[in-house]
C-alpha cells in the first residue's frame, strides 16, 4: 500500500515521503481498516516537527483522524495507533476505541467529526459550563477547531462573536453563523467584544491560538467568565498573571481532550452520541474547505501548518493516486 512515511523531523512538506509499505498486519486485538478518508489536524504538523507531546519513533505515519472501514464494511471513525497513522490506505486500530460514523456525514465530514468537536463539547460543556444566553468568543472562528467551536455554540443557544484573520476568513466566519465577526488584522479585539457586550465582557473565551489572542481574551473577559485553554496554534504560550485572575474574578481552564480516552472513556462515548444526534438534526456540520487525494498530503499539511485554510482539509485516498518518491 501506499503510505507518507516521516523519517526526519522537520516542516511537512520537506519531510514527510509517500513510500509503498506493506499492509500493515493487525496484532493480537486490533482489527484493520481501509481508510476512506483522513482529515488533517494541526498536531500532525507539530508531530512532524517533532514538537507533539507524543513523540513516535522514526520513521512513522502522521494521521491523527480518519474515517474507515471495517473489513465487513461498516464506517467508524477512530483515531490510528502511531507510528501507523491515517495518512495511508489502511491503517489499523483497537476495535474498543472504534465509534460509528454518523450517517448524516459523507466520508470526509465524519473524519472531521471527531478530535475538534470533541474537544469543542468538552471545552465549553464540560470545562466551562456554557449557558444558552451567553456570550461566546471564538478564536481562530474559521479555522478547524474554531468552526467546531462555533457551531458548537450556536447549538447550545449562545451568542457568538469570531475572531479571524483577513476578510476571505471573516466571510467564512459569517457563514458558519457567528453573530458578530471581528478581523483582528483590521479591528481593536477587546474594544469590539467590550462594545458588543455592553462593557461586560465574554462569558466564556475559547482560545487555540495562545499568544496574542490570550491576552486580549484577558483584557474582554467578563466577571465570573471563563477562558478556556485549548492549544497554541500561535507558537507562543502565555504566561498568564494569577493576580489579574483573582482581581478580575475569571476563571483559566485548559482542556486536553485526549486524555479523557484514558481517564473516562465512557464521556468520550457519551459526546459521540451527542454530537451524532446534533449532526442529523443539522445543527452540526464539518466545514470541509478541500478534499485532497492521498498524493497531495504533504503540501496539505503544509498549508494547516502555516495557518492559511479555512474549516478542514481532508485526504481522501481513493480521490487520486500518488506514485512513490
Amino acid at each position: 500500500m501506499k503510505a507518507w512515511r516521516v523519517h526526519e523531523n522537520g516542516e511537512p512538506r520537506e519531510v514527510m515521503r509517500l513510500e509503498e509499505v506493506p499492509d500493515p498486519e493487525p496484532g493480537e486485538g486490533r482489527v484493520r481498516l481501509k481508510v476512506l478518508a483522513a482529515n488533517i489536524n494541526f498536531p500532525d504538523a507539530l508531530l512532524c516537527r517533532g514538537q507533539y507531546q507524543v513523540r513516535p519513533p522514526l520513521p512513522f505515519t502522521p494521521g491523527v483522524e480518519i474515517c474507515g472501514e471495517t473489513e465487513d464494511g461498516r464506517r467508524v471513525i477512530t483515531n490510528p495507533e502511531l507510528p501507523n497513522g491515517g495518512f495511508a490506505e489502511y491503517v489499523t486500530a483497537d476495535p474498543a476505541a472504534l465509534l460509528p460514523a454518523p450517517d448524516a456525514l459523507d466520508d470526509a465530514e465524519a473524519a472531521a467529526l471527531h478530535i475538534g468537536y470533541q474537544t469543542g463539547w468538552f471545552g465549553l460543556h464540560r470545562r466551562a459550563a456554557l449557558r444558552a444566553g451567553e456570550t461566546l468568543l471564538v478564536h481562530a472562528a474559521a479555522g478547524g477547531v474554531g468552526s467546531a467551536a462555533v457551531q458548537l455554540g450556536k447549538a447550545a443557544g449562545a451568542t457568538v462573536i469570531g475572531v479571524v484573520g483577513g476578510a476571505e476568513k471573516a466571510a467564512v466566519a459569517r457563514e458558519l453563523g457567528c453573530d458578530l465577526v471581528i478581523d483582528r488584522r483590521t479591528d481593536d479585539i477587546v474594544a469590539a467584544v467590550k462594545e458588543a457586550t455592553g462593557g461586560r465582557g465574554a462569558d466564556v473565551i475559547y482560545d487555540p491560538v495562545g499568544g496574542d489572542a490570550y491576552r486580549a481574551s484577558a483584557k474582554c473577559v467578563a466577571f465570573e467568565g471563563r477562558i478556556v485553554v485549548v492549544g497554541f496554534a500561535s507558537g507562543s504560550i502565555p504566561s498568564p498573571a494569577l493576580n489579574h485572575a483573582l482581581v478580575k474574578n475569571y476563571s483559566i481552564v485548559g482542556l486536553h481532550w485526549g486524555l479523557y480516552n484514558t481517564k473516562d472513556p465512557a464521556a468520550v462515548r457519551a459526546c459521540h452520541e451527542a454530537l451524532t444526534e446534533l449532526a442529523a438534526k443539522g445543527a452540526i456540520k464539518p466545514l470541509i474547505s478541500d478534499r485532497v487525494p492521498l498524493a497531495e498530503a504533504a503540501a496539505a499539511v503544509q498549508r494547516v501548518a502555516d495557518g492559511t485554510t479555512t474549516g478542514r482539509v481532508v485526504v481522501v485516498p481513493a480521490a487520486g493516486e500518488g506514485a512513490a518518491r
